[in-house]
């Protein structure tokens, strides 16, 4: 009579595998040291935060040393905050070269510069448009204001002229719309945020001439 070989297999079947993977799995968690499941909460949320930038002078105080600054202006030269050491000086920040709102604002400051000039206030105008915008818009305008190209937004945001804003709904970074009066002695004198372009320019030329 011939008998059958059962042959011994090393491997164990397809369920029991299943159930000692599953069992693994789960002291493994058990085992697991808790604080690293914290550290990469953690490092998760940081790194949330760390994708929207903000603006970094928010801070920025009445009193306080104006943020130093170099940059082209539409004419190609650079300028600096040490180029009006000894002099009043006014920076508004507009959104965007050639829009209504900053078209007026520009023309407004331009229109007053000889009174500005008569107080020992010079007057910039700074926004995140290329120097050949700048350019433009002050040619076609008249404008008879130095206006700065800042591309990379750091004077914006040393400035906090950069920062949220909202429109029909759609959150975005971009330029706010504000004015600083920089003291003959290199501080900030007064700030302005949220500005409306109506009267603002006379509001800033009586401020200078305040100091």
């Amino acid at each position: 009579m011939s008998k059958k070989i059962r042959k011994n297999s090393s491997k164990p079947d397809a369920p029991e595998a299943a159930r000692t993977a599953t069992a693994g799995r789960a002291k493994s968690a058990r085992n697991a040291d808790p604080s690293s499941s914290l550290a990469a909460s953690e490092k998760s949320k940081s790194g949330s935060a760390k994708s929207r930038p903000e603006s970094q002078g928010t801070d920025l105080a009445e009193g306080s040393r104006a943020p130093s600054f170099n940059l082209p202006r539409e004419d190609g030269t650079r300028v600096s905050l040490a180029d009006f050491a000894g002099r009043r000086l006014v920076i508004f920040f507009y959104p965007r070269a050639g829009t209504p709102g900053c078209t007026r604002e520009a023309m407004d400051f331009t229109r007053l510069a000889k009174e500005f000039a008569a107080c020992g206030t010079t007057v910039l105008g700074v926004s995140a448009d290329p120097v050949k915008t700048q350019d433009s818009f002050r040619t076609k305008h008249k404008l008879s204001i130095p206006l700065i190209s800042d591309e990379k937004h750091d004077m914006l945001e040393a400035y906090g002229a950069w920062g949220e804003k909202s429109m029909y709904g759609r959150v975005f970074l971009g330029i706010l719309r504000s004015t600083v009066l920089v003291n003959a002695d290199g501080r900030i004198a007064r700030i302005w945020r949220r500005v409306k372009v109506d009267g603002h320019a006379e509001e800033v030329l009586a401020a200078a001439r305040d100091l």
